[in-house]
């Protein structure tokens, strides 16, 4: 075994932020050691995660530029159309009423006389995103990915970042990089703070089967516990039955005796706010919950450092932006270290991080932002507040050049787009 690895760019945490950062530096060539304390086996495995990610246009655009996304398609489903309507739940009704005033954005709207009409986005499953990275991560031949691993010790100074492996080994490089998500030690042991709080929500994640297609449309129904989201998925390979996946934001008091509940009470109270738009519809499969919160770090780069992804920003998952967002962080990154490397700067010095938190900081500050107050805006009942509400996304769907707006902004396709994103190699 090597007792001393030298890299140019280690990164602390493989999950899918992590990863991606990896190939897309050994895409350029630069030598990236990827580390995590849990074994490939478990990340990709069905039960550890169950949840799905939207994959904005502009997402997939990179993924495809760093040869994943061929690794992905026959998994994932298109989002074409994206519904979004104000609700709430009567005692007794049978499902939850939906206000008549709402958003819908149709992806035809952008293509009209720019060719074919291109999807909003795409649903994958975790562990199909997980295992096409690890997948191409392999085929890398400047990556190294040691996984399960424990460290012992981190340091940084003004030469180099090493990381002392709990068997012995050592690691060192000129860029030590942290996608270990929120809950990660390394932007606190660099002293970097944050503005951070507990939503009193947790999110219910799990799978729907129904009756009749999607048809590639995406439901955002918010409701006075939170948004119900229905996501589509690709249809079950085994039995043929038609999925959407579910990230059901509920009051966090409420949601453990929801999880207790047996199965035939849990799919009344998951069709009520379901629906019936769908035909006859129950969940399936495992049902999980996650807490959810916001946070923001002050600064996303230290002495050799930098935070992407979760652990540079946690937002709510109303507009089911999150990853994109952390992805974001990826190509810029890797485009700054890219090129810094190139001018034979250094890769690890202030001016090249500093340039990347210069890029990331607005776009970040901007969603965090504006999560928050959507979910404070449509997670409550009062009369007032809600007729304002509807009236607000009516008054979107009425107004084209405003509609389309938020569509490119839904897909990715603003701001200063890193070469990735649009399509092109580092």
């Amino acid at each position: 075994m090597e007792r001393e690895i030298r890299s140019e760019v280690i990164i602390v945490g493989a999950g899918m932020i992590g990863a991606t950062l990896g190939i897309a530096l050994a895409s350029a060539g630069m030598r990236v050691t990827v580390i995590d304390r849990l074994a490939v086996d478990t990340m990709t495995a069905g039960p550890f995660d169950g949840r799905t990610i939207a994959i904005a246009a502009a997402a997939r655009h990179a993924l495809d530029a760093l040869g994943i996304w061929p690794m992905l398609a026959a998994d994932a489903a298109a989002i074409d159309d994206i519904r979004i309507s104000d609700g709430r739940l009567e005692p007794g009704a049978p499902e939850a009423r939906t206000s008549r005033l709402h958003l819908h954005f149709d992806h035809r709207e952008l293509a009209r006389g720019r060719g074919p009409a291109q999807p909003m986005g795409h649903i994958v499953e975790n562990r199909f995103i997980r295992r096409a990275l690890f997948q191409r991560l392999a085929q890398m031949p400047t990556a190294t990915l040691l996984a399960p691993v424990e460290t012992a010790a981190i340091a940084r100074d003004d030469a180099a970042a090493t990381v002392t492996l709990a068997d012995g080994r050592v690691l060192s490089a000129p860029l030590l990089v942290s996608a270990e998500g929120k809950a990660g030690a390394l932007r606190e042991q660099a002293g970097i703070g944050a503005l951070q709080w507990r939503y009193a929500q947790t999110a219910i994640v799990c799978v729907a089967e129904h009756e009749l297609p999607h048809k590639g449309v995406a439901h955002e129904k918010f409701l006075p516990g939170g948004p119900f989201a229905i996501l589509p998925m690709t249809d079950d390979p085994q039995t043929g039955a038609h999925r959407s996946s579910i990230v059901w934001s509920e009051r966090a008091d409420l949601v453990p005796a929801l999880l207790k509940l047996d199965a035939e009470s849990f799919a009344r109270e998951f069709a009520q706010r379901f629906g019936s738009h769908l035909g006859a519809v129950r969940p399936v499969g495992p049902r999980y919950h996650y807490p959810l919160s916001l946070m923001h770090a002050e600064r996303y780069v230290a002495r050799r450092l930098a935070l992407v992804g979760d652990a540079a920003h946690a937002i709510h998952p109303i507009a089911g932006q999150g990853w994109n967002l952390g992805l974001r962080d990826v190509v810029a990154l890797a485009e700054v270290v890219v090129d810094a490397r190139r001018l034979g700067l250094d890769i690890g010095g202030a001016a090249t991080l500093e340039a990347y938190e210069r890029w990331r900081r607005v776009d970040n500050l901007a969603l965090v932002a504006a999560t928050d107050a959507l979910n404070r805006l449509f997670s409550n009942d009062l009369p007032p507040v809600r007729l304002a509400r509807d009236l607000g996304l009516a008054a979107v769907n009425r107004v084209p050049p405003l509609r389309r707006f938020f569509m490119r902004h839904a897909m990715g396709n603003i701001g200063d787009q890193p070469r990735l994103i649009r399509g092109l190699p580092l």
